[in-house]
C-alpha cells in the first residue's frame, strides 16, 4: 500500500475520525487509526465502541493532490501518527507500508518509521439499511442538539435518561430530554413525511461530538437506523453511534397545559439577572434562587441569599405580566442553561403553583419548543 496526498487535506480528514478515538478504550486495536486505501479514494475510519465515524478522501477532488500507487489496508497508532503527521514539514505526504506493517512517513526530508497492525483484526462497522432515513439540515439538527442535551442526566443509575428521545410521527420529529429535575422537548416538522416510525434513545454524549462536527448552514445530514445503531451521513463522513436500550419515561403528561401566572422577558436580560443573583447563592449549601411575582403591581423581584455571604435583590422589569401572586425558588443553574439556548428571542415563563414544574417557551412558535424546571421546595 503505498499513496501521496496533500498534508493538509489528510489532516482535516484525520482530525475529524480522532473525535471517536480514545486511548481508554478495553479494545486495544480501536486506539488505533484504520486506513482503506482503494482505487482513487482513502476511508479513514475511528472507533471507540460507543461511536465509530468513517470520512473519506476522494482523488476526485484536485485538492486533495491524491495519487495512489497501491492499494491496502493498515491499522496505526493513531496518537503517534497523528502527531507525527501535523509536524511534518512539507505540503506532501507520502506514506508506504511495507513487510510486517513496517509503515514509512515521508515528507520533505523528514522520514518516519512506525509499526502498523493488520487491519483485518480491526471491527467491522454495522451494516446499517438506508431504506427508511430522515433528511434535515444539519444546521436544524445540530440546533435540536444543543436545545435539548442540556437536560440529560450525568447519572449512570437511570441509563435511559443520559440520552435524547427521539420519535417520528409522519412528519413530526420530536426531541425530548430530561434528568427528572428538567425538561427539555423540541418539534421539527420535516418537509416530506417519513414511511417509518422512530422511536430511539441516543446517548447525549454522542449527539455532543456530532454537533461539534456539524459546521456547514448548507449542509444535509441524513438519518439511518439498525436495531441497535443509528447512522448519520453528512458530507463525506459518516457517524455511527449505539442506542440506548430500554423504555424512555412518558414525559408528556409533566408538561402543564395551563398556567396561572406568566411573565414575558427578553431572555438576555433575564439570564443576566439570573447571572447576578446566583453569584451569591453559589456560596450557599442549596444553591436556590427565589422569584417573587406581583402582576397587579407589575413587579417581579428576583433574590439570591447566602447566609455565609450576603443577599441580592433586583427588580425586573417584564415585558408583559398576567395572573395570581406567586412565590416560586429554582436551581439557577438549570435556568441559565435553559435561557442561553433561546438566544436573543423573547420567552414567556409560565408557573401554575409555587410547587409545580414551570415552562420557558419562546413567545413566537411556542408549541416547537419548550424548557421545564422543577421548584425547589424552600420550606
Amino acid at each position: 500500500m503505498k499513496f501521496s496526498i496533500n498534508r493538509a487535506s489528510f489532516i482535516k480528514a484525520l482530525n475529524i475520525v480522532q473525535r471517536a478515538i480514545s486511548s481508554k478504550t478495553t479494545i486495544p486495536i480501536l486506539t488505533g487509526l484504520k486506513l482503506d486505501v482503494t482505487g482513487n479514494n482513502i476511508m479513514l475510519t475511528g472507533s471507540n465502541a460507543d461511536i465509530s465515524i468513517q470520512t473519506t478522501i476522494s482523488g476526485d477532488n484536485p485538492d486533495n493532490d491524491l495519487k495512489i500507487s497501491s492499494t491496502g489496508s493498515i491499522v496505526l497508532p493513531a496518537r503517534f501518527f497523528s502527531e507525527i503527521v501535523k509536524k511534518l514539514p512539507d505540503t506532501e505526504l507520502v506514506v508506504e507500508v511495507g513487510d510486517n506493517f513496517q509503515t514509512n512517513i515521508k515528507s520533505g526530508n523528514s522520514e518516519f518509521t512506525i509499526n502498523g497492525l493488520d487491519a483485518n483484526g480491526y471491527p467491522h462497522l454495522p451494516e446499517i439499511s438506508t431504506d427508511n432515513s430522515i433528511d434535515l439540515p444539519a444546521e436544524i439538527f445540530k440546533e435540536v442538539i444543543g436545545q435539548t442535551v442540556i437536560a440529560v442526566s450525568k447519572q449512570e443509575s437511570r441509563p435511559i435518561l443520559t440520552g435524547v428521545h427521539f420519535t417520528l410521527d409522519q412528519n413530526q420529529l420530536l426531541a425530548v430530554a430530561t434528568d427528572s429535575h428538567r425538561l427539555s422537548q423540541r418539534k421539527v416538522s420535516l418537509p416530506a413525511e417519513s414511511d417509518g416510525a422512530y422511536n430511539i434513545v441516543i446517548p447525549g454524549d454522542s449527539l455532543k461530538e456530532l454537533s461539534h462536527m456539524l459546521d456547514s448552514e448548507k449542509e444535509q445530514i441524513k438519518m439511518d437506523l439498525s436495531e441497535n445503531q443509528v447512522m448519520f451521513n453528512f458530507g463525506a463522513t459518516r457517524f455511527y453511534s449505539r442506542l440506548l436500550e430500554g423504555m424512555y419515561p412518558d414525559t408528556s403528561r409533566l408538561i402543564p397545559d395551563s398556567s396561572a401566572t406568566k411573565i414575558q422577558f427578553s431572555a438576555p436580560d433575564l439570564l443576566a439577572a439570573v447571572e447576578r443573583a446566583s453569584l451569591l447563592s453559589h456560596e450557599s449549601r442549596n444553591n436556590v434562587i427565589k422569584l417573587t411575582i406581583k402582576p397587579n403591581d407589575k413587579v417581579v423581584t428576583i433574590t439570591g441569599n447566602s447566609p455565609d455571604v450576603g443577599k441580592v435583590e433586583e427588580d425586573l422589569q417584564p415585558k408583559e405580566i398576567s395572573g395570581e401572586d406567586l412565590e416560586i425558588s429554582f436551581n439557577p443553574d438549570y435556568m441559565k442553561e435553559a435561557l442561553r439556548v433561546f438566544g436573543k428571542s423573547d420567552v414567556e415563563v409560565a408557573f401554575t403553583s409555587a410547587l409545580r414544574p414551570f415552562t420557558i417557551t419562546p413567545t413566537e412558535n411556542d408549541h416547537e419548543f419548550i424548557q421545564l424546571i422543577t421548584p425547589v421546595r424552600t420550606f
